[in-house]
């Protein structure tokens, strides 16, 4: 890999020349040293100076980060995420992270495994300018890191949502027509159409924000990806997200003015559950079962809750002309039993229990239910929806004045396939077969 990995010092040299401040051109120096290096103690070396930089406005994510696409969770995927800090926005993120012990203080896991102290956490919300390797052409819409528990616990995280992403995500779904096709009530796509967006941002923020960055493991367990092996990301997803699904039916969100009402947490739920349950299923062949770990997580939180719901219909599955629909009787139930999956799966992280983690994931996380697969495969395909969504980069051209850059102008491609073509032909350091 050597071809390619030199490119990226060769620029990661060039950014340091011009870097914000003394403590980004420290932790892209740090940065470079990993790449000549391989060793990956200075990986960790680097990752703490990135968290300590919470100063610059552009900023990057840039090195082998996450391991969703390793069966054995231990393989790292090249991604580089380029950014500017969206300075209002940021704003309401911000407001969520102010907060962040008293999250911690009132959630529903077990008081021993809370952490006391809630260490640096960084919230911001970013606009992608330019993203590579797995964070494109379909991009991650939030970020925390490092991925490092030890790291996290000592020196803290940095979160971040990709505002621009989210926004075009949202102004996408307002138009589409899936929430039409299997929402039960026009109350519920009433709510989507006034909330949705709002529901989005709020539950990605909480997700990164506070909910990465809670709860804590024994002492003398060890990290995750040791003691649940290859299901630790399928429940990480999980259960930040239901930090999230349980913070957003809170009158907290209300009080700290980042909401106005629970309707907002009622179109997130709403939502949640029609997406796990059915649309996501969209994205399989028929006869496939689960692989991904988001797609894994959405499944067990969404079918966990169902089933304990059961005795007091808290969700419903409803057939209606000849269509199968998933309604929410008791929003307020529903968050109870978030809550109680909350806890069940912190208490795995915590104390490392791999058989109960791989009895909840395969029990709820990795079989379809055919006959529903097979339907929502024939009502998608009525639509025209595709089941994953791309971005197109933009392209910045240098404006150059003798040997300096005295402006940079944005072109967009005319289309993606030109543009893969292109990376194709100009950044295809390594050989097809490696």
């Amino acid at each position: 890999y050597s071809p390619a990995i030199e490119k990226i010092v060769f620029w990661l040299n060039k950014a340091i020349t011009v870097a914000e401040n003394d403590k980004q051109k420290d932790a892209l120096q740090k940065l470079v040293k990993f790449y000549q290096t391989g060793d990956l103690k200075d990986f960790d070396t680097y990752s703490i100076a990135w968290v300590k930089d919470i100063d610059s406005r552009i900023d990057v994510v840039n090195g082998f980060i996450e391991v969703y696409g390793d069966a054995t969770g231990k393989r790292g995927s090249y991604e580089s995420v380029v950014s500017l800090r969206d300075m209002e926005a940021t704003k309401r993120i911000a407001a969520i992270a102010k907060e962040a012990q008293w999250f911690e203080d009132n959630s529903p896991l077990m008081p021993e495994h809370k952490k006391k102290t809630v260490t640096g956490i960084s919230a911001k919300v970013i606009t992608a300018i330019v993203e590579a390797g797995d964070a494109a052409p379909s991009t991650p819409i939030g970020i925390n890191l490092p991925n490092s528990n030890w790291i996290r616990q000592k020196h803290g995280s940095k979160s971040v949502s990709l505002g621009n992403i989210v926004y075009s995500y949202n102004v996408v779904g307002a138009k589409s027509p899936s929430m039409k096709e299997f929402a039960f009530s026009q109350e519920i796509i009433d709510r989507a159409k006034q909330y949705g967006a709002l529901a989005g941002e709020l539950h990605t923020d909480m997700h990164e924000v506070i909910g990465h960055a809670s709860g804590k493991i024994n002492d003398g367990v060890g990290t995750p990806d040791l003691t649940l092996k290859n299901y630790a990301n399928t429940l990480e997803e999980a259960r930040a997200d239901l930090v999230a699904l349980y913070y957003i039916m809170d009158p907290k969100l209300v009080e700290i003015g980042v909401m106005p009402s629970l309707e907002v947490g009622k179109a997130e739920y709403d939502n949640y559950i029609l997406n796990g349950m059915m649309l996501q299923l969209n994205r399989l062949d028929l006869g496939d079962q689960l692989e991904e770990a988001h797609m894994r997580n959405r499944q067990i939180n969404a079918s966990w809750a169902y089933e304990k719901g059961k005795k007091d219909n808290v969700i419903e599955r409803v057939t209606k002309d000849g269509k199968t629909y998933f309604k929410i009787n008791d929003y307020n139930k529903l968050r109870t039993i978030f809550g109680e999956l909350l806890k069940e799966i912190q208490r795995i992280k915590s104390e490392g229990d791999y058989k109960a983690a791989t009895a909840l994931v395969e029990g709820y996380g990795v079989k379809v239910d055919q006959a529903l697969h097979k339907e929502v495969k024939e009502r998608f395909s009525k639509l025209n929806i595709a089941p994953y969504k791309g971005f197109v980069q933009p392209k910045l051209v240098a404006v150059m004045d003798g040997d300096k850059i005295k402006d940079v102008k944005v072109e967009y491609p005319t289309s993606y396939e030109s543009q893969m073509l292109g990376f194709g032909k100009e950044y295809s350091f390594l050989p097809n077969k490696n």
